[in-house]
């Protein structure tokens, strides 16, 4: 027993300086797995393997392989990829293509599986046919409005003088974007391509719906080689540099191509669903905007001037306002409605007709016994007043509609006052609406005008000639508002001050390159546009803009539309082109900001503002060696 203790002892000493044990076991282990068979041997000639397996020297861990390894020419029945112990295995499906080379491309996704250590950039090949084709093409997917980059979207290729294969036959080969956006298609033969960019949604490899993120590029592109070399630094710890290495390679080219990625504006428009909560009104959902409004045929009723029609701003939502009051008690409302709908089969817009049948959940009926129970709880308490000898309510509060004023406290000086219903307007009398300068007791009469709203019928904007630091009152006489059933407003009064000019910044932006349909954007994230100016005479001006930290973009509004506007394949239409200024813009009160901005000598992979670009880095856990490195680092205090 004592001689077995004697033996152990050593081994389990020496099991506790394992490296990677613990903080005092020595240093991690930073040798990444190594290959100790492939079956195919790579880069084997007239091989037709439907499995291929990779044989490692220690367990590894193969990272979400559905995503991060990318097999080429691409596969209409995705491959499985696993991995066991030691052993990567790859089942192919699809019938293999003569004379090709195939590549999987498995990326950063093999690792060893104690401390991470990654095996690096790895692409195993072989070929049907005699020859191994070994050109690479490289880039950069990013969205075409934002510059964000596209993380895994499929990028092919097809030769040069076959336009109408992106629509009609899977990519002749594949590649896939990693977290930042960046591709590289392997094993391409030596010619010229065009590249495409691709959202596959239903697995088909090839631009089959619109509703598809995809892009394109305008130019081909020629493969190329030569050598080259680069410089790899050796790092002591997280400080200092140990050397730098010389490694010669081979250098292929294109490897800057950029596709700018989009969805087609014109999404697939079909029914979604219709609703209708209460007798005054009905609603139309569809999954996708038209420019064509639709037809309604009344089947019980005569639906001739009988609505006021309210579109959303691409017209995918509409809402009916039925005008007519003797309509209103009417519970069931049949008709035939004539909208556009994608077919599906062609991807083109067609007429249908449907017949719908809509009752309001909350019926006119309902609504006119709600409000005589409301009666009569009225009369009852009034019976009880006049046995009190109280006569001071002797009728039941009339109904008024709420007029929605938008202004409290300070008004900028360059915004104006909106005033809305709940219901589309059918009067609103200017004569009896009211502006005053000054205070109460010195108040004059001010210059105002009042207009209605283009598109929205339950909309006014009340616009004046303000004067800084100014104090204003706002007085809307009752019955000056009417809505479309007869109801009237009650009085609104609201008291606000125009703010000082100095509480504001200016932003100037002069910009030397620009086209003269550029339209410029002062945005606080991507999401939020505070406000946009057309470029004019040279420069696009910002005034009144409230203090803080701001980005610009411009975009060149080749339709007029004062919208960006995405591109269209069939038309061979890139987007908009969209620009980013490269530097955060602090604004200061009472404070101009002058800037010049060549938008155009910027590439575009660098325009990006810092702030605006999300962290793409990696989220594996810390490698072997950057422990190392800190380790030897915290040694050298």
């Amino acid at each position: 027993m004592i001689l077995l203790v004697a033996i152990l002892m050593p081994l389990m000493m020496n099991s506790c300086a394992n490296p990677g044990s613990g903080p005092d076991g020595g240093p991690f282990d930073e040798t990444p797995p190594k290959i100790m068979s492939m079956s195919p041997k790579l880069g084997k000639r007239h091989a037709s393997p439907k499995k291929i397996e990779i044989v490692f020297d220690e367990n590894i861990r193969l990272d979400n392989p559905q995503e991060k390894v990318t097999v080429s020419p691409a596969q209409i029945e995705p491959p499985n990829i696993s991995s066991s112990g030691k052993r990567i295995t790859v089942t192919l499906h699809d019938t293999l293509k003569p004379n090709t080379t195939y590549t999987i491309d498995f990326g950063e996704a093999i690792s060893d599986n104690n401390e991470g250590n990654p095996f690096g950039n790895f692409t195993y090949y072989f070929s049907t046919g005699d020859a191994l084709d070994t050109m690479e093409i490289a880039g950069t997917v990013v969205d075409a409005q934002t510059l964000a980059p596209l993380k895994g979207i499929l990028v092919g290729l097809y030769s040069e003088d076959d336009d109408s294969a992106f629509q009609t036959r899977p990519f002749d080969r594949v590649g896939r974007t990693s977290e930042d956006g960046k591709f590289s298609i392997k094993g391409v033969r030596d010619g010229n391509y065009r590249l495409y960019a691709l959202k596959d949604v239903d697995g088909d490899l090839m631009f089959s719906s619109r509703s598809e993120i995809m892009g394109f590029t305008d130019k081909t592109y020629q493969t190329s080689s030569f050598p080259d070399i680069r410089y790899d630094t050796i790092w002591r710890d997280t400080v200092y540099y140990d050397s730098i290495k010389v490694v010669h390679y081979t250098h292929y080219t294109p490897d800057d191509v950029v596709i700018l990625a989009f969805q087609h504006a014109d999404k697939p428009r079909h029914f979604l669903k219709k609703q209708r909560d209460v007798p005054e009104w009905f609603r139309m959902y569809f999954t996708g905007p038209s420019g064509h409004s639709p037809e309604i045929i009344g089947l019980n009723f005569d639906a001739n001037d009988r609505f006021v029609e309210v579109s959303s701003p691409f017209n995918d939502t509409i809402t009916y306002w039925l005008k007519d009051s003797a309509l209103l008690k009417q519970d069931t409302l049949t008709f035939a409605y004539t909208y556009m709908e994608t077919d599906d089969s062609t991807g083109m817009d067609t007429l249908r007709t449907d017949t719908f049948e809509l009752v309001p959940r909350m019926t006119m009926a309902r609504k006119l016994k709600e409000r005589a129970e409301e009666m009569k709880r009225f009369e009852k308490e009034r019976e009880k007043r006049h046995k009190r000898g109280d006569y001071s309510q002797e009728t039941l509060p009339a109904e008024f509609i709420e007029l929605i004023v938008k202004v409290q406290g300070n008004l900028p000086p360059n915004e104006n006052i909106p005033i809305s219903i709940k219901q589309p307007f059918a009067r609103f009398d200017e004569s009896r609406v009211h502006l005053y300068l000054g205070p109460d007791t010195a108040r004059t009469e001010a210059p105002f005008r009042l207009d209605r709203h283009e598109t929205d019928p339950m909309l006014y904007v009340l616009r004046g000639e303000w004067n800084y630091e100014q104090q204003y009152t706002l007085v809307v006489d009752s019955a000056a508002a009417e809505n479309i059933y007869g109801l009237v407003n009650r009085k609104v009064e609201k008291r606000f001050k125009i703010s000082k000019q100095e509480e504001f910044g200016s932003v100037f932006v002069t910009l030397p390159d620009a086209d003269s349909s550029a339209i410029v954007q002062l945005m606080q994230d991507d999401k939020r546009v505070v406000r946009q100016e057309h470029y004019s005479e040279g420069s696009a001006d910002f005034f009144y803009v409230k203090p803080g930290k701001y980005y610009l973009r411009m975009f060149i509004d080749d339709d007029g539309d004062d919208l960006w506007t995405p591109g269209d394949y069939s038309e061979r239409r890139q987007p908009e082109r969209m620009y980013y200024y490269n530097k955060q813009v602090d604004v200061r009160a009472n404070w101009d900001t002058e800037i010049t901005w060549n938008a155009k000598s910027i590439p575009i992979l660098q325009q990006k503002p810092e702030g605006l670009r999300k962290n793409t880095s990696s989220k594996s856990r810390q490698t072997a060696h950057q422990r190392n490195l800190e380790r030897r680092k915290e040694k050298r205090k």
